[in-house]
C-alpha cells in the first residue's frame, strides 16, 4: 500500500478552488493509503482527475503513486483495461478464439503461423478479390523476395469501398467554415470518374501520377481514383520546396500531377501551382481554391475540365505485388529513398488498425497528415478498409479551431505527433474541449516523452494512447501498444502482429538494447528501392536470425524492459525525424552549402529531456567570427527555400572545426555526444 497522502493546502495552491479540497483530499487520501499503486491510479483517473483539474494535480497524483515515473516509465501504468474491454476488442476476440491467454502468445502464434495469421486476416478485413490466392506467401526466391498470395488479382480499391455506400466516408472542415460530410457512395462515385477522366486524359495502367495537395476529400478521391485505374500515386508533401518536389517527380518518372492553386495555412494564402511549375513538373492538372484561377501552362488542365460525367468504373485488377503509391523516406544518401507500396502493403495498415487500435465500422479517424508522408496513405487504408471515417482538418492542427474540430466531429481516434502535442501542452489550447468520445490516441513520426504524453491522456479523461513504431518501408509500425494491455506513456508494449524483430549490440548478437532488426517475412515489407540497392540498404552484412534467417536492418535503436515493454531511442544512423517528417543530416546540410562565411556544417537530432521528439542542431565551422543569430537565420532561410519550412533550427553551435574520420566522413554521433554532454 502506499503511504503517500494529500493536505488541503497542497491542493489549493495547485489550484484547486477552496470549497472543493475538503472532499477532494478526503477522497484522493484515501486511494492512497489504502490501494496498491496501480489500483490507486486506477481509480484517481477514473473517479477524481477529470480534464477540468488542472494538470498540474494529475502530474502530483501520479508522482505519488509512481514515485519513479520519470526514469522507469516501464513501471508506471496510467491505463489499464478491464477484462470486459479487452474480450470486446478485436484481439481479445481473436485470442479466445485461439484460446491463447497472453499478448506474448497470439504474438507468437502470430510469426511461428504467420501464413494462418495472414489468411485469417485477409477475411476479417475482408480483402476482395476478383481471384483468390492459391497460397499467402512463395519465398522461392529467398527471404528478401517474398510473393505475397501468388496468382491472386485483385485492386486494393475494392477492398476501401465495399460498405453501405450511405455511410459517412470521409468528414471534412476548413478553418471557420462547418463540417463537410461525404458518404461511400459518393466517394466512390467520385474516384470512379477520376479514374475514367485520366483514362479518357490518355494515362495508362503503371503510370506513375503525383499528388500534390493537402489532405482533403478530393486528395482521397484522386487517390483512390489513380489506383483504380491501375496507375500509381506519386506522394508529394505540399509544404515541400520546389528542389523537393521536382526530385520525387524526377525518381519516379511521374506522367502527371494533381494539384492546387493555392493551400491556406494560418490565414496564409500559400502558391502551390506556382512551385509545381518552378518544378518544371508533368502534365498537371489543377484544382482551384480561389474564384479566379492563375493562367495554367500549356497542356496543363483545370479540374472542371478534366472530369467527366460517367461514375462507373470497374476497377483494374493488379497483381497483388504490383505497385500502387510511391512514397519516399530520407536515408544518409543526398536523394530521398523511393518505397513502392504494393497492393499488399495497404493489408499491413488495416491490420494493425484493426488489431492494435481496435478500429471498426462505428469509428472516426483524425490524424494529421498528408500523402507525402506514409501515416497519409495509411489513414485511407487504415480507416476504409476497416469500414470507419476519416476526419480531415484543412489547416494547421496547433490552435485550438483544431481541437473544436475534433470534438464536433466526434472523433474516436486521434494520431498525433509528439512535437505536436508538446506544443498543446505549452499553450494549453486544447484544454476545456469535450474530448470524451476518444476512445484512444495514437503517436509516431518520433520519439515522445512520458508528461506530454500523461498530459494527452488527460484531455480526454484517461484514454490510452497507442504508440506505433515503423516506417515507409514497412508499410505500418514494428513496435505498437494494443487496447488490450496496460498503458504506459512513452511505452510499446508488443512487436505488431505477424512480424518479429529483435535487439543487436554492435556484433550482431542478440541484447536489450540495441539496434532493431526485424525478422522478415511479413506483409507490408518492401521489397525493393526504385533508385537505391535494396539489399546493401536493409539486408547487406547483417548477421542471421536464430532460426538461421538473414535479418533486416532498420536503424532504430530501442530497450527492452524486464516487464516486456520497449522504449524507441532514435536512429542508430544519422537520420532523424522533425516533427514528424524523416530527413537525413545529408540532406539539411546539402541545402546549407553556400552559406556567407560558413566553411562546412554537420546537422544533428538532440531530445532536450531523456525521452522525446528530436530537435535540429547545426554546428557551423565559420571562416571568421560571425554572429550566432545571423548565422541561425541564413540557415533557417535557406532549408524554408530549398529544404521543408517546418524543419526548424533549435540551436547553431560555432566550430573551429568539424571532427572527421580518416576518410573524412563527419563524425556526427560525436558532435550528439558533445552537445547532450556540454550543452543539455
Amino acid at each position: 500500500m502506499l503511504k503517500n497522502f494529500m493536505e488541503e493546502n497542497q491542493l489549493k495552491n495547485l489550484g484547486i478552488a477552496p470549497e472543493l479540497t475538503a472532499k477532494l483530499t478526503q477522497k484522493i487520501n484515501h486511494y492512497l493509503q489504502t490501494l496498491p499503486a496501480e489500483d490507486a491510479w486506477n481509480k484517481l483517473s477514473k473517479t477524481v482527475l477529470t480534464p477540468e483539474l488542472p494538470f498540474k494535480l494529475h502530474l502530483e497524483l501520479f508522482t505519488l503513486c509512481y514515485p519513479d515515473w520519470q526514469i522507469a516509465p516501464q513501471t508506471a501504468a496510467a491505463w489499464i483495461p478491464d477484462d470486459a474491454l479487452i474480450q470486446t476488442t478485436h484481439l481479445g476476440q481473436w485470442m479466445s478464439e485461439l484460446n491463447l491467454k497472453t499478448i506474448s502468445e497470439f504474438h507468437a502464434w502470430t510469426v511461428k503461423n504467420y501464413e494462418d495469421f495472414w489468411q485469417t486476416m485477409l477475411i476479417k478485413l475482408p480483402i476482395k478479390f476478383s481471384r483468390p490466392p492459391k497460397k499467402i506467401c512463395d519465398l522461392t526466391q529467398g527471404i528478401e523476395f517474398p510473393v505475397w498470395l501468388p496468382d491472386a488479382k485483385l485492386n486494393i480499391v475494392d477492398s476501401c469501398l465495399q460498405t453501405d455506400p450511405a455511410k459517412i466516408a470521409v468528414l471534412v472542415q476548413k478553418k471557420s467554415e462547418k463540417i463537410q460530410s461525404y458518404t461511400y457512395g459518393e466517394l466512390n462515385k467520385l474516384s470512379n470518374r477520376i479514374a475514367n477522366s485520366l483514362t479518357n486524359q490518355g494515362f495508362k495502367a503503371l503510370d506513375a501520377i503525383a499528388i500534390d495537395m493537402p489532405m482533403n476529400y478530393f486528395a482521397v478521391a484522386i487517390y483512390l481514383g489513380i489506383i483504380k485505374m491501375g496507375g500509381v500515386v506519386v506522394s508529394i508533401a505540399d509544404s515541400f520546396s520546389k528542389d523537393e518536389i521536382a526530385t520525387r517527380l524526377r525518381i519516379a518518372n511521374a506522367k502527371g500531377i494533381f494539384t492546387q492553386d493555392f493551400i491556406t495555412r494560418d490565414k496564409k494564402s500559400l502558391a502551390l501551382y506556382e512551385k509545381v511549375i518552378a518544378a518544371n513538373a508533368p502534365r498537371a492538372i489543377l484544382l482551384s481554391e480561389k474564384a479566379e484561377s492563375p493562367l495554367l501552362r500549356p497542356n496543363d488542365i483545370s479540374w472542371e475540365n478534366f472530369l467527366v460525367p460517367n461514375e462507373q468504373f470497374k476497377p483494374r485488377a493488379q497483381d497483388p505485388m504490383s505497385h500502387c503509391n510511391i512514397l519516399f523516406s530520407s536515408g544518409t544518401t543526398g536523394d530521398p529513398k523511393a518505397i513502392p507500396w504494393m497492393h499488399t502493403t495497404a493489408i499491413k495498415a488495416a491490420s494493425d488498425a484493426y488489431l492494435n487500435h481496435n478500429i471498426g465500422q462505428d469509428d472516426i479517424l483524425a490524424w494529421p497528415t498528408n500523402l507525402g508522408w506514409m501515416m497519409g496513405p495509411w489513414l485511407i487504408f487504415a480507416a476504409l478498409i476497416n469500414h470507419a471515417t476519416m476526419a480531415l482538418y484543412e489547416d494547421v492542427p496547433r490552435e485550438r479551431e483544431f481541437g473544436q474540430f475534433i470534438q464536433d466531429a466526434k472523433v474516436t481516434m486521434l494520431g498525433v505527433v509528439p512535437t505536436l502535442v508538446s506544443a498543446w501542452h505549452q499553450s494549453h489550447c486544447m484544454e476545456g474541449l469535450d474530448w470524451s468520445r476518444i476512445k484512444c490516441f495514437s503517436s509516431t513520426g518520433e520519439c515522445s516523452n512520458p508528461e506530454d504524453m500523461l498530459y494527452l491522456m488527460s484531455l480526454a479523461g484517461y484514454k490510452p494512447i497507442i504508440e506505433y513504431c515503423g516506417g515507409t518501408e514497412i508499410g505500418g509500425a514494428y513496435l505498437s501498444s494494443t487496447l488490450a494491455q496496460k498503458n504506459y506513456p512513452s511505452m510499446f508494449t508488443t512487436p505488431t502482429f505477424g512480424l518479429d524483430l529483435m535487439l543487436l549490440d554492435e556484433t550482431g548478437q542478440r541484447t536489450e538494447n540495441g539496434e532493431i532488426a526485424i525478422i522478415p517475412p511479413s506483409i507490408g515489407l518492401s521489397t525493393e528501392l526504385l533508385n537505391q540497392d535494396h539489399h546493401k540498404i536493409y539486408y547487406e552484412n547483417m548477421p542471421l536470425s536464430p532460426a538461421g534467417n538473414l535479418l533486416r536492418r532498420h536503424g532504430d535503436q530501442a530497450q527492452h524492459f524486464e516487464t516486456g515493454g520497449y522504449c524507441v531511442l532514435g536512429r542508430v544512423d544519422d537520420t532523424m525525424n522533425l516533427g514528424g517528417i524523416k530527413v537525413s543530416s545529408a540532406e539539411i546540410e546539402r541545402v546549407l552549402v553556400g552559406t556567407e562565411d560558413i566553411i562546412e556544417t554537420a546537422a544533428i537530432a538532440v531530445t532536450l529531456k531523456q525521452h522525446g521528439p528530436s530537435y535540429l542542431v547545426i554546428f557551423a565551422a565559420a571562416s571568421k567570427n560571425v554572429s550566432k543569430e545571423n548565422v541561425k537565420k541564413q540557415l533557417q532561410m535557406k532549408i524554408n527555400q530549398h529544404l521543408n519550412p517546418l524543419f526548424k533550427i533549435h540551436d547553431v553551435v560555432l566550430i573551429n572545426e568539424l571532427p572527421k574520420t580518416a576518410s573524412n566522413k563527419i563524425m556526427r554521433r560525436v558532435l550528439r555526444k558533445q552537445y547532450q554532454e556540454n550543452v543539455l
